[in-house]
Order: structure tokens, then sequence, then C-alpha cells
């Protein structure tokens, strides 16, 4: 085979001099263009991860419920009874900076795939977004175009989006971040598919979509930062076809319960290339693949553009020997393409034929390999600042109603309807809680009495401050909104975000996120079994805030103790688990009311995280609560305000100011804190629990009509009364908090 005639022609695809000698001891020859082509792909850090790879092993990844960790398609936790939970979570972030609607379709497209090609049918699907601000046009059309992308593909397959978050900030005006997350079940019964090439001699079919030209070099265009040239690139943006979507998942489905299967692969990143040699190492031997038997749409296609293209909706599989036309009459009766392309081999290679002409030759191990590093790391410069800045010297507020209207508006608490609205949550049938009415999504478990609910957490603004602590309170929170739906947690998927990792305060920032969500995992008890890794997602030298979003899975065993926010009955008294400390560093107060991210984040005790939630999980389970609701961004008042209009009641609330001024103590966003309500002949028992696992709890009020009240006891010099804070009708609180995104989004 004859070497490329540029002889710095590697430069060109994004490889080092070091990795171009690496590849050429591995094939202790020069290689071609095209071989170069495979290894610039699979050696991206989209593909490769070869920046997060030494870091990852840091994560517990090993529990009594992993039946699949890391390593495959998607994670597997057995939720006992014959049942397993296959979850994933996976971003699309350059992708919907270019083109939104294209960008959200397919990034849930791919993570729908990754989900049936474990065998186990999607069941639903979660959404983190992130966004600049919502007062710039560019930024309505992004969101717009990426809420209406997954609803298009999601409505369309008929998967129902059952919850998700959306923050906006300055951070991602230049890079937006588009997270989907998707979920399946296994039933008894059911076969768990893997990822592997095995049996010399095996045909390798391709079924989907025949490839086309778009997505070509999609990997790479991931890999790098996001600059108006590559911005313009949008040929590197493939587009959905969730028809076909829908049709492929009945038909891998049923082939997979065939039993002709040996291994399936989805054609995610790097396409053809990706799938054959992942499968190929991962089943320790080789694959060869006939270009000219590849099914293209498009006519004078090379093998650089059919191993490169990133069409969406394609498998491939490893079938046995003579089984193949009972495979093609499955995807015939779903109306899917498939044709036999290859076969397996044993000598361990990737190798590509035109005819019988070799064009290419390479170990698949080497190619699924990608060199590792560990880049320089350094605490950033910014930390010194605002570690050190005064809280102090932050003015009281003259007027706490006003802020807590203000906060109400803020597009990262203000209802989210906009969104969720469009999505077809009811889809499947098995939708128990909705988007909206708790911090997590709940879905039925048909022929049980059992649900799973799911969550997606991050607050990259307290990532910013302090990465570890940031991380390990996502985690929390994840853990914290299931506890209040009345779930178990049991496991994590994580879908990391940053910038350029080979700048050093990036990389210091992703080394101290991996720590956090470890140490949080542990105490939890939450083994992280699966997910991604996005970097490079900055633009004009600028880096998004660390945003590693959690997934979490937990599980409810009786669809009787499910729990949503909202207060129940007038009456019900208001108890507190958990400490008020007034800490309001990274809170969205001093963001909205004083323009300030800055300030020592909240401190995280996991160990006082884990008893508040056993807390919170027991009386739930003991039917002793009628509402559950995390403090979260916009503190105690935010809490209180959304229980109150999701429940159209009020509330009358005293509060002892411990020390604290009035908007630490309602605006403030310590960690660890929830608010239930209870009949009060309930209250006594509560507490028993709350006192043998030492959680800290105390009474803050009652449960009433039309108004929500909040006074604080300061008892300082000038009066020992209870001074209203707070003092607003509900429905002023409701119309506020439900129509601000809408109205920004009509604007």
């Amino acid at each position: 085979m004859m070497a490329s005639g540029n002889a710095n022609i590697w430069e060109d695809m994004g490889l080092t001099a070091e990795e171009y000698a690496m590849i050429e001891e591995h094939l202790g020859r020069r290689p071609n263009e095209l071989e170069l082509a495979l290894f610039s792909v699979m050696w991206s850090e989209h593909c490769g991860y070869k920046y997060s790879r030494a870091l990852l092993g840091r994560l517990p990844t090993k529990g009594s419920h992993v039946l699949q960790g890391p390593g495959e398609n998607a994670g597997i936790v057995d939720i006992h009874d014959g049942q397993a939970i296959v979850m994933k979570i996976e971003s699309h972030n350059h992708p919907s900076a270019v083109e939104p609607y294209a960008g959200a379709a397919t990034g849930v497209g791919g993570i729908l795939r990754d989900i049936f090609t474990m065998g186990a049918r999607p069941v639903a699907g979660l959404n983190s977004l992130r966004f600049g601000r919502l007062t710039d046009s560019h930024q309505r059309h992004l969101l717009k175009g990426a809420v209406a992308g997954m609803a298009g593909y999601g409505n369309t397959v008929g998967v129902p989006m059952i919850g998700g978050e959306i923050y906006f900030d300055d951070s991602y005006s230049g890079n937006c971040l588009v997270n989907a997350m998707a979920v399946g079940f296994l039933d008894k019964g059911d076969p768990i598919a893997k990822g592997i090439a095995a049996g010399v001699g095996n045909p390798v079919m391709a079924a989907g979509t025949p490839t086309g030209r778009d997505g070509i070099e999609g990997a790479a265009f991931a890999s790098g930062e996001l600059t108006e040239a590559s911005a313009e690139r949008r040929s590197a943006i493939p587009k959905g076809y969730p028809e076909m979507g829908k049709r492929l998942i009945e038909a891998c489905l049923e082939a997979i319960k065939s039993g002709h299967l040996v291994g399936i692969q989805d054609m995610g990143a790097a396409g053809l290339t990706s799938s054959a040699c992942e499968m190929a190492a991962r089943g320790e031997h080789g694959i060869e693949l006939n270009i000219d038997l590849i099914p293209v749409r498009e006519q004078g296609m090379t093998p650089y553009e059919i191993m490169l293209s990133e069409t969406q909706e394609r498998m491939l599989f490893v079938v046995k020997a003579g089984e193949e036309a009972q495979v093609e009459a499955i995807f015939e009766k779903w109306e899917v393409p498939i044709a036999t392309i290859g076969r397996v081999t044993d000598d361990g290679l990737l190798r590509l034929k035109c005819g019988h002409k070799i064009v290419a030759e390479v170990p698949a191990e080497a190619l699924a390999s990608a060199p590792i590093y560990q880049p320089a790391s350094r605490r950033p410069q910014y930390l010194e600042e605002t570690s050190s800045f005064e809280l102090n010297s932050i003015a009281e507020p003259d007027d706490h109603n006003h802020v807590l209207l203000r906060l109400l508006a803020s597009p990262n608490i203000a209802s989210k309807e906009w969104a969720f609205q469009q999505y077809d949550y009811a889809a499947g049938g098995n939708t128990l809680v909705p988007p909206g009415l708790s911090g997590a999504g709940v879905i039925g478990i048909a022929d049980t009495n059992k649900a799973v609910a799911f969550s997606v957490d991050c607050n990259s603004r307290l990532c910013y401050l302090d990465p570890a602590s940031g991380a390990a309170a996502a985690v929390a929170e994840a853990a914290r909104n299931l506890v209040c739906s009345g779930a178990r947690p049991i496991a994590v998927t994580d879908g990391l975000n940053f910038g350029n990792p080979e700048k050093p305060e990036n990389y210091w920032q992703f080394s101290e996120a991996i720590d956090g969500i470890a140490d949080a995992c542990r105490m939890l008890d939450t083994p992280v079994i699966g997910g991604n890794v996005s970097f490079y997602n900055e633009s004009k030298g600028k880096a998004i805030y660390p945003t590693p979003v959690i997934g979490m899975v937990g599980l409810i065993n009786d669809k009787a103790h499910i729990c949503t926010q909202s207060f129940k009955e007038v009456g019900d008294v208001i108890v507190l688990l958990g400490e008020n400390r007034g800490e309001l560093g990274g809170s969205e107060y001093l963001q909205v009311v004083h323009d300030l991210v800055t300030g020592c984040p909240p401190k995280l005790d996991l160990d006082l995280e884990r008893r508040i939630q056993q807390v919170c999980l027991e009386a739930i389970e003991e039917g002793l609560v009628n509402s559950a609701h995390d403090c979260s961004e916009g503190g105690l008042a935010i809490t209180l305000a959304e229980c109150c209009i999701q429940g159209q009641l009020g509330a009358e609330i005293t509060l002892d100011h411990e020390g604290l001024s009035g908007a630490a103590l309602l605006f403030g966003e310590s960690h660890s804190r929830i608010v239930l309500s209870l009949p009060a002949e309930y209250l006594d028992r509560l507490r028993k629990i709350a006192t043998k696992r030492g959680a800290p709890l105390q009474t803050i009020g009652r449960v009433q009509a039309g108004s929500i009240k909040v006074a604080v006891s300061l008892k300082d010099e000038h009066t020992t009364q209870p001074q209203i804070l707070i003092d607003l009708p509900v429905q002023e609180l409701e119309n506020t908090w439900r129509g601000a995104i809408a109205g920004l989004m009509e604007s």
C-alpha cells in the first residue's frame, strides 16, 4: 500500500508527531491516507477519551445492583425479580451549537440506540440543557431548536421525556450544552446484548439508513474548540431519521431475542469505523469489510467518506453463520434495510476491501485504544479572588418580597413547562410523575407494583467555585431528588462537560470534579455505571463552567410510596430536615440580585447528607408525609414557594434567625435540606426517626390557604418580635414563576 504523498497530513487530521510514530509502530510501516483517517477519528478525544481515561478509573463502578458497568454501550442495574434498568447519558454539544434542531434530535436518537443495543426497550428520556441568557435572540434560537429537536425525535419514536434541567449563564453563550439521557427496561428472560465480534467466518451485517455524506468527521469536530470556522462545518452535523429509528428499535429488539445475533453495536461517533473496530477489539477477533457491499445513498462515495460518515439510525451486527436469512426476514418485516457487508476473522485486524483490493488494514485493538495522557494541572487563579470574597459586604435588601419574585422570574428557577409541554411525556402510558411535579420523573413497571425514578442534576456555578465540592453536590442533589420522590438511589450515569483539557486550569477542574463525584457516590452507595466525557467546550478561548451532569436512578418498591413536592392539606405541619447555615456563596441570589458569581460555595457534609436522605425515605415509606421537596437553587424561600405553587396552597412560616441575615436565611443555598409536610399526628414519629439517624429537624410552620408568609425572629436590640419578611399571594408567585420563560421566549 502506498503512503500518503503529504508527509505531514497527520497534522491536518489532528494527530501529533508522537501519535503518528505510534501508528507506524503499530503497523510496522507508514499508513496510507485512509488508515491515517481511521486512527485520527478513533484517537480523537471524542472517541478515544485519551485525556480522561486515566482519571475515570477513580470512580466507583461496582455495587450489589450493578450487572454491567462502564465499557459497554450502556450500564445495567438489577432491580430484582428478574428485572433490570439500562441507562446512559451523552452529550451533543458542538452539533447543537451549530444546528440546534438536528444536533439535539440526533443526540436523542443516539442515546436511545445505546439503550436498545443492550437489548432493553427504551422507556424514558431526560435532558440537561445549558444556554446563555435568554435576553439574547441567538440563545432563544438555540433553545427553541434544541427543545424542538428533542421533542420531534422523542415524540415520533414514542419515548416519553419525563424530566431534566435547563440552566442559563453567560459561560454557555458561545458553547451551549445539550446532554441527553435515556433509560430502558430489561424484563425476565430478556437477553443482554453485547457489542462484540466473535466466531471466525460469522457474517457482519449493517442495518438501517443507507450511508450518506452527512456527519463526516463529526468526531473530530467534537474534539476541538468551537470557533467561527468550525461552526461553519454544517456537513459535520448529521440529520436524524426518527421514523427509521422507531422501526429500528423494534427490529433490533426482535433480532436480539431471536438468538441469531452474536453481537450488536450502534454506529455512533466515527460511524462504521468505531463500531467495527470496537466490536472486534472487545471480542478479540478481526473484522473484514467489503466497502462495495455497504449500502450508500449517494453516488461516488469514497472509502474515506463511507467509513467516517456518521449517518444516523445505523447498526452493525455479527450474525451466527447460516442464520442470515432469519435476521433479514426480521428487518424486512419492519421495513429496515439490511445487508451483509463482511465477515469475522481470527487475525485481530480491521481489514477494508474494495472488491479484492485491500485499501486499509490495521490492528483493531490499536485502533480502539487511543494513547492515554495526563496533562499538566493547575488551580485557576480566579479562585484566589472568589474564595476570599467577603459576603458580609453585600447589603441586605430592603424588600424581600421583591427579591423572592425576582428569583422566581429567573430562568434558572422559573417553571420549565415552556419546554416540557412540547414533549409527549405520557407516551407509553407508564409515566407516574411527569415533569414539573417533582425533582425526579417516575415510570411505573408494568404488571408490578414497582416504579423507578430518574433525576438529572448539576449546579455548575458551584462547580466553577469549587469543582470537587460542586460535583459532589450534584450527586447529592440528584440522590436527594430521588429520595423526595420516594425512591432509593442505586446508580449514576455521568455527563462530564469541560473546556480544553490541554489547558492546566481546565484539567485541574476535571480532576477535582472526578474526585468529588467519587467521594459522593461512595458515601451514598451509587456506583457510576457509565457515562460520557465532553471536552473542548469553549469559544474564543474561554471555557464553559465545569458541568459534571449527574443522571441517577432510584427504585420505588411500592407505587403507594411515590411522593411529590406540592403541599396537599391545609393544617399540615411543615418541617425542615437539615440546618439553615445561610451560605450565599455561588447562590442564585448573588447572581440575580447582585450580578456576582463569587464566594465559597456551601459546605457539603456527605455523612449528614446520607442521614437526612435516610430519614426522608423512611418517613415516606412509612406513609408519614404528604410532600417532600429538597432545597437547592434560591434556597428555602424558593423551596417553600414551589411547594405552595404546585399545591395551590399557602404557608405560614416562622424561622429563627440563627445569627443570619434575612437574605442568608431565606435565599442561602446550604446543602442537605428537605422541606416536608405532614399531618400533625405523625410529627412525633418523624422526630423519633430523625433522632435515631442523628438528623437535625425543626418545625417551621403550617400549610394554609391563599398566601405565603415568612416571619423571622431577628431578636436584635430593636425588637424581639418576629419580623415578616415575605408576605405574598400564592397566585402572584405562580404568575411570576410560570410566565417568566414563556415571556422571554415570546420577546
